[in-house]
């Protein structure tokens, strides 16, 4: 194999990891997006986390505590 079939495969992959990522990247963005609209989390209040976030402040929602902790204490 010489230098220049190795380039290529280089280039190759290079190109398909970029494609790969990017269509990690814009799902991400729709799963967020359609969580959103469905109702299921608001992501302002996270953004708002870092304006509030004395330690008597409001938590952005209640932890449910699982049934293992409880039965462990």
């Amino acid at each position: 194999m010489n230098m220049e079939s190795i380039r290529e495969l280089q280039a190759y992959g290079y190109i398909f990891f970029t494609i790969f990522l990017v269509i990690i990247l814009y799902s991400y963005i729709y799963h967020l997006y359609k969580s959103e609209k469905d109702g299921k989390r608001n992501y302002e209040k996270y953004s708002d986390m870092a304006l509030h976030d004395n330690i008597d402040d409001v938590p952005v929602e209640k932890r449910e505590i699982p049934l293992s902790a409880e039965k462990e204490k």
